[in-house]
């Protein structure tokens, strides 16, 4: 998988925990970029993206996630193609 369908692929991740159709994620996207990305929605949203490529982030990747492209970094590391 590239990293161009890993994005494609949370973008559907992100719109529909979000239930918004406008969001669109990259490198650089954080909580503070999505209005309602809050403490409770990011348990959501990491539950998805794990449903969403068959994996599981570890608690130390979880809390140390700066942005969308670490989250990006850190699936292209655990799937497989």
């Amino acid at each position: 998988m590239t990293r161009e369908e890993i994005f494609a692929a949370l973008n559907e991740v992100f719109q529909d925990v979000f239930d918004d159709e406008s969001v669109t994620v990259g490198e650089g996207t954080t909580a503070d970029d999505i209005e309602d990305w809050d403490s409770l929605e990011h348990i959501n949203l990491i539950a998805a993206v794990e449903q969403k490529f068959k994996m599981k982030f570890s608690m130390g990747q979880v809390v140390t996630m700066k942005n969308v492209g670490e989250m990006a970094d850190i699936i292209m590391s655990q799937i497989k193609d």
